[in-house]
């Protein structure tokens, strides 16, 4: 597969506005798809954020496989970065969030408080990848009253500060892809669920990256979807098969549809694409 260059003007905007306003917060809150917490970041991202302090979000852990989860959460953190796993859809995201934030600049308050002053709000800016979640996210923390706060430098059109609670206020970034996927693997991963466009990748090698997937890490889930299949078939021959049981003639297009749609909604269970063990291979 060629090397997949899309970076939309927008991006590249959205890149410069993040260099431009990164002094402006206290902490940089990365948000992450728990299904992938390695490969929906964007290393590009990852550069200008430097040597500030870093939230961890892998959101949408309700859909991701529980013990991966566990492993990256014990990664991150022992890379000194604080982490939660959440679901960003949850009543008590916005209490989960603030508290991480209070503890990841525990260190800096208490400074501030022993020179006589006192810091109450906390300022971050949430970066992440498109889909992974942070309109959900940001939904979720602002809640119906959301409070745009303005005359404060870092404001660029397009953006604006939300004042969560307190405690936090966060500037809005909008979501930021890098400008090449170089690595195959990563382009499937991110096209299997649903973070970049269709048109990027053939449907074909989507669906054939996941049937492969899902045969090695969970072959009981296929077996469960698919009845009377041989697990011991090539992917294509599979995806052959598959057609033609499910009375879809030889409309193969109509099969890659239906399998990558399926893992999207979770109809095959939690699964983490992105593996701990993987980073040394990386």
């Amino acid at each position: 597969m060629a090397i997949i260059q899309w970076f939309p003007g927008h991006m590249s905007k959205a890149r410069r506005q993040v260099q431009e306003n990164i002094k402006h917060v206290d902490f940089v809150t990365i948000l992450v798809d728990a299904r992938l917490p390695l490969s929906s970041q964007n290393p590009m991202l990852t550069k200008i954020i430097g040597d500030k302090p870093k939230l961890m979000i892998l959101n949408k852990a309700d859909l991701a496989d529980a013990a991966y989860t566990k492993e990256w959460k014990a990664y991150y953190e022992n890379q000194g970065i604080k982490t939660l796993a959440i679901n960003s859809k949850e009543q008590s995201t916005v209490k989960k969030v603030t508290e991480a934030a209070k503890e990841l600049m525990a260190d800096k308050i208490s400074r501030l408080r022993e020179r006589g002053i006192q810091k109450e709000t906390l300022r971050t800016m949430i970066v992440g990848i498109p889909n992974a979640g942070k309109s959900t996210l940001m939904n979720r923390l602002a809640g119906k009253k959301i409070a745009v706060v303005g005359n404060k430098p870092g404001v660029t059109k397009g953006q604006q500060w939300l004042k969560l609670n307190k405690d936090l206020e966060i500037l809005d970034t909008p979501g930021i892809l890098w400008p090449k996927f170089e690595d195959e693997l990563v382009g499937l991963k991110l096209a299997l669920t649903g973070a970049i466009k269709d048109q990027l990748l053939p449907m074909d090698e989507v669906t054939i990256f996941g049937l492969n997937y899902f045969k090695k890490n969970y072959p009981d889930r296929l077996l469960k979807r698919f009845k009377g299949i041989s697990l011991d078939e090539e992917a294509p021959e599979m995806i052959m098969t598959l057609t033609h049981q499910l009375g879809f003639k030889d409309d193969y297009d109509r099969f890659y549809n239906l399998f990558v749609k399926e893992v999207r909604d979770g109809k095959f269970g939690q699964y983490t694409l992105d593996q701990v063990g993987d980073i040394d291979v990386n």
